[in-house]
């Protein structure tokens, strides 16, 4: 069991640390190719925050393992939900500008509501990915044309390139073009290294201490992925920008379902466990619309609404472990 334990976290570490540097070279090589700072931050930055969960899911399903797959995209996002903005909230109330929050924040309840309904009935397909991949798309663009068209708090994608540049003091640090290269390329093989670390981990684990895999997924691979995410979102929260953590949080469960979705049905299409699609999903769906309307009726996550999503993931948690 030590071994197993000790692979899983050399994964995460390995995983996390591959994923700051793929994100620091990949935006120096844009910035040295002259891309614009909007659009690394609404594409190189939002797929790059995303791998280490992108990288654990996509070795999962490789590995026949749909249950930490598909347990990551979910277990994330409700640790994004609960545990992520019920800290940030605890440190400063969240002010949510409403409009933002129904489309940002509805586009992901939707996606969630359809990735429920494909998995509790027909299964998940290649086409169905596929049409992920193409909404994550069509989402950037829009994306895209508003903010360059309303820069002021356009898109949730934008509030979290803006997290990254409030927590990563040296992502710009200028240098050679040949540096930036060999980062992003040591940023590509350890994320490559550390998923498959932390899958054959979590497998092994899974099979020792008797636990599903869809339920390691949910609780111990989501937990790991989202630290990043969670120390971005409480940096942000500590300096003030409580609209730049919600974005932070709201852009990476968009990522999480259409990215990350997308690309694990297409991989790797079948069924999704039953410890996702009748607990997981339905929890997820739910916690979403309980944020829309924490959000709607007084604009802002004061502290005790913080303390509630705090206390529903601990319990959800602690169900997890114990009860599924």
């Amino acid at each position: 069991m030590l071994i197993a334990i000790f692979t899983l976290l050399a994964g995460f570490v390995v995983l996390i640390g591959g994923g700051e540097l793929l994100v620091r070279g990949a935006v120096r090589v844009a910035e040295r190719a002259g891309m614009s700072q909007l659009l690394i931050g609404l594409t190189i930055v939002g797929f790059g925050t995303s791998a280490p969960e992108l990288v654990a899911s996509v070795e999962a399903a490789r590995a026949g393992s749909p249950g930490i797959a598909w347990g990551n995209v979910v277990g994330s996002n409700l640790a994004n939900s609960l545990l992520i903005l019920g800290t940030a909230s605890l440190i400063l109330p969240m002010v949510v500008p409403r409009g933002p929050l129904w489309r940002d924040g509805g586009l992901a309840l939707v996606a969630t509501i359809i990735l429920w309904f494909v998995a509790s009935t027909s299964g998940i397909t290649i086409t169905i990915g596929a049409a992920f991949l193409i909404l994550l798309c069509a989402y950037l663009s829009y994306a895209y044309w508003a903010e360059k068209t309303q820069p002021v708090g356009a898109s949730a994608l934008h509030e979290k390139a803006e997290a990254l540049e409030v927590t990563d003091t040296h992502l710009h640090d200028e240098g050679p073009l040949w540096r930036s290269i060999l980062i992003l390329i040591g940023g590509i093989v350890l994320i490559i290294a550390g998923g498959r670390w932390l899958v054959e981990g979590a497998v092994d684990l899974a099979r020792l201490v008797g636990m599903s895999e869809a339920v390691i997924g949910l609780t111990v691979i989501a937990i790991g992925t989202s630290l990043p995410e969670l120390v971005t979102s409480v940096i942000a929260a500590y300096k003030g920008a409580s609209a730049v953590a919600l974005g932070n949080v709201l852009g990476s469960n968009i990522f999480n379902l259409l990215l990350i979705g997308g690309v694990t049905a297409v991989i790797a299409p079948g069924t999704i466990p039953g410890e996702i699609t009748s607990y997981g999903l339905p929890l997820l769906i739910a916690i979403s619309v309980l944020l829309m309307i924490f959000a709607a009726t007084g604009r802002r996550i004061t502290r005790w609404e913080g303390a509630i999503l705090l206390v529903i993931y601990v319990a959800q948690l602690v169900y997890n472990l114990v009860a599924v």
